[in-house]
């Protein structure tokens, strides 16, 4: 390893372990939130839920758009399709950044894990400057949908097994509802920009969406457990689980949440998108980013790739949080 890489090395975990409210949760198979009635071992009903979830994602990410729509200054508000029984997460709440002349686009902004109110309202600005207007989402079980019992959204990301995939699925819609929203208003040209597991989020949007016609993927994985097992954010989260199963069988369980199971759904649409990889990145590991990269280019999908000279969390830290800023509003002022 040479110099600049250890000393990334060392920024990257010191970011990395500025919070110190981190809580390791016990295993939960989780059959409860996704409304499965165990048939034999909790393992093989949660594996049926998985594989059927996947014959048929159209159904497991259909919804009813919300009828409910408001907005208030900037911010947008609407009950969410997918319900959980906190009432705080169900009311989702999106910021809208509209610039002057945005000819009709608009991109939907996904942030990252544990994102606070203000995570990418910078970002969102910037879009702004290039003639976009931005609507920024808050994820579920996040900000002001977190429920008062948590510091963190741990619901969003857990040892829960089931709950991770509900409330994955819970975000995917609202994001949905969110270019319905967008349609409604006169946006013909619709993009979306996701960020770590806003990255997820708004790739399997995405895949079942095809008024999508311009994607970012900021950080990238084919799989949303390998993230889990191998990141430096989410050891904690591993803890809990590797008590009762491994990487391969959580692999297994959280394919219906994860790219890897949507990129031959690319190949039927003409969406332009853009890979961030940092290659440095202590949580989006490279090896797992390069796979991303190797599955776009045997498909021969539309896409471009750019590599951050620095890690994860070194993302967000100038200069490189406007080198990432720069890139991605580049590729949507030309891909809208």
């Amino acid at each position: 390893m040479d110099l600049y890489a250890r000393y990334m090395e060392r920024w990257e975990r010191k970011l990395a372990t500025r919070d110190t409210n981190r809580v390791v949760r016990e295993f939960d198979w989780g059959l409860e939130w996704l409304d499965v009635t165990p048939n034999g071992s909790a393992e093989a009903s949660l594996e049926h839920f998985a594989r059927a979830a996947l014959t048929d994602s159209d159904d497991f990410f259909s919804y009813r758009i919300p009828t409910d729509f408001g907005v208030s200054g900037e911010q947008l508000t609407f009950t969410s399709a997918v319900r959980s029984p906190y009432p705080k997460n169900n009311l989702v709440r999106a910021t809208l950044f509209r610039a002057r002349k945005d000819q009709g686009r608009a991109v939907l902004v996904l942030p990252q894990w544990n994102a606070d109110e203000q995570g990418h309202v910078g970002l969102c600005k910037l879009l702004n400057r290039f003639g976009i207007t931005a609507l920024r989402l808050t994820l579920a079980y996040h900000a002001q949908r977190r429920p008062p019992e948590l510091d963190r959204a741990e619901y969003h990301v857990s040892s829960n097994l089931g709950r991770t995939l509900h409330a994955t699925r819970q975000s995917v819609i609202d994001a949905r509802s969110c270019l319905d929203w967008l349609e409604q208003e006169g946006y013909s040209r619709l993009g979306i920009l996701g960020t770590s597991l806003g990255s997820c989020v708004a790739f399997v949007a995405a895949a079942h969406d095809l008024r999508v016609s311009a994607g970012v993927f900021n950080h990238v994985s084919m799989y949303f457990s390998d993230v889990v097992w191998t990141g430096l954010s989410t050891q904690h989260v591993r803890r809990g689980i590797e008590r009762v199963i491994g990487q391969d069988q959580l692999r297994k369980f959280w394919l219906p949440i994860s790219p890897a199971s949507y990129l031959d759904r690319m190949t039927r649409r003409s969406m332009h998108a853009l890979l961030i990889w940092a290659r440095h990145d202590s949580t989006f590991l490279p090896e797992y980013s390069l796979q991303v990269l190797e599955g776009f280019r045997k498909r021969n999908l539309r896409h471009e790739v750019f590599c951050l000279p620095c890690g994860h969390y070194t993302t967000g830290q100038f200069p490189f949080n406007w080198m990432d800023g720069l890139v991605m509003c580049r590729f949507l002022g030309r891909r809208l």
